[in-house]
């Protein structure tokens, strides 16, 4: 008898935990709610949330209304805000002698971060080469992030795209040391190069709040999106603002709503931190700052969402993951959503390399289990990066279903039962 009660009692407290579950979701995943967030998110007069805009300043506050109400804390200070500065280098002048001759500027470009620098065989740069047949924006990206000041001699081959390296000036973090592309293969025996730059901050802010957790408040599960487009560009059919309603406003979207969710289930034993990162568009500068701040081993998930408000090569119900056999962070959320008719599928775009192009690249080069969600059809989004990337295109009741299968789908490791495996090797 006893234990019949005790069996009873446990199937009241569950019957009414299900009943309560279903009314928070019910509440918050509903495609009203998400038609609400994206609209204000990807609205015209967001004007397409460009860096450095009012306007994406405008969404960050509304991003950090949306963490407050739903209860959450600043993941550090007072504010919700996460304030850091890039910088930019505008040239302003160069000279050049090489091997005793006079060199032209054309086939030099300096990034640095200093106003000026002056370069000979004895200010200890070391001397790297590109060599034809390698990827000219992979090695040149490896030298000008080694943190060495560094002289790279490009070969003849790359001459067509060589100024494309001059992309390299225009954001950045604070550097102080410089990498000079010298297209050619001079003997480099003698030299003196000096540069001249003005340096110009510019200041932007990620967004992001944190639930505490209960039992195991010092281990993180990370949910995050990125909230910059493009902004204004080139006109197509009379229409010149890139709204981003898929990319990534969907993304943000879902951050905000499961912010709302987790808010009020109030029972996470570990705790969540709720991001969305800025400046994606323009070099992932944003999530870059947010993993510097934050100790990886103790971030034991990170779901990071990008552009699910299409359907997916397998149709409705349905997103990939990235890297899904880089951990087992995918065949726990496949396991918590068993038997809700929704499915989690590994990456079908593996040429793409998207794993390490979104903003969860970071942290996975870290050993974080962190992985992008997404439904977007690489090889066939007619509005992506385009002025029609609008929220009419969107499915905004499966884009719903996503969002609510992400927050079911990652129960378990928010209750600590399931610990994903770390991210080994490149």
């Amino acid at each position: 008898m006893h234990y019949r009660l005790i069996t009873l009692a446990s199937l009241l407290l569950l019957l009414n935990a299900t009943a309560a579950f279903a009314q928070q979701t019910g509440t918050v995943f509903n495609p009203a709610t998400t038609k609400d967030i994206i609209q204000s998110l990807a609205a015209d007069d967001m004007k397409g949330r460009a860096v450095f805009s009012p306007e994406i300043d405008k969404a960050a506050h509304l991003i950090a209304a949306s963490f407050e109400k739903s209860g959450l804390q600043p993941l550090t200070g007072t504010s919700f805000l996460q304030p850091f500065s890039v910088y930019s280098a505008a040239f302003k002048g160069l000279t050049a002698t090489i091997d005793q001759k006079e060199f032209s500027r054309d086939n030099i470009i300096v990034i640095t971060g200093q106003p000026e620098i002056a370069v000979t065989e004895t200010s200890g740069y070391r001397i790297e080469h590109i060599k034809s047949g390698d990827n000219l924006f992979r090695a040149a990206s490896g030298f000008v992030r080694n943190n060495a000041n560094t002289i790279v001699l490009v070969d003849a081959s790359f001459s067509e795209n060589f100024k494309r390296l001059i992309a390299f000036k225009r954001n950045f973090f604070k550097r102080d040391y410089s990498t000079l592309f010298i297209l050619g293969n001079p003997e480099m025996k003698t030299f003196s190069i000096k540069a001249s730059h003005t340096i110009k901050e510019n200041k932007l802010a990620n967004v992001a709040g944190v639930l505490p957790g209960k039992s195991k408040k010092d281990e993180y599960v990370v949910f995050s999106a990125h909230y910059d487009h493009l902004g204004i560009g080139k006109p197509e059919n009379g229409d010149s603002i890139y709204n981003g309603a898929n990319d990534d406003a969907s993304g943000t979207t879902a951050v905000l709503m499961l912010a709302d969710y987790f808010g009020k289930l109030k029972n996470n034993e570990r705790s969540i931190i709720f991001a969305t990162f800025t400046a994606e568009e323009s070099g992932g500068f944003g999530s870059q700052y947010f993993s510097k701040q934050l100790d990886p081993a103790k971030i034991m998930a990170m779901l990071n969402i990008e552009m699910i408000g299409t359907d997916s090569k397998w149709g409705k119900n349905s997103a990939y993951i990235t890297g899904f056999e880089k951990s087992n962070l995918g065949t726990i959320l496949q396991k918590n959503l068993k038997g809700t008719g929704f499915s989690f599928y590994p990456d079908p775009y593996p040429d793409q390399q998207l794993f390490y192009r979104s903003d969860n690249a970071t942290l996975a080069r870290l050993g974080v289990p962190a992985h992008t969600i997404s439904t977007s059809k690489m090889d066939n989004e007619p509005h992506y990066h385009k002025p029609s990337d609008e929220v009419k295109t969107l499915d905004l009741d499966n884009m719903t279903q996503i969002i609510r299968s992400i927050g079911l789908s990652a129960g378990s490791i928010i209750s600590g039962a399931d610990t994903p495996s770390r991210v080994t090797g490149e």
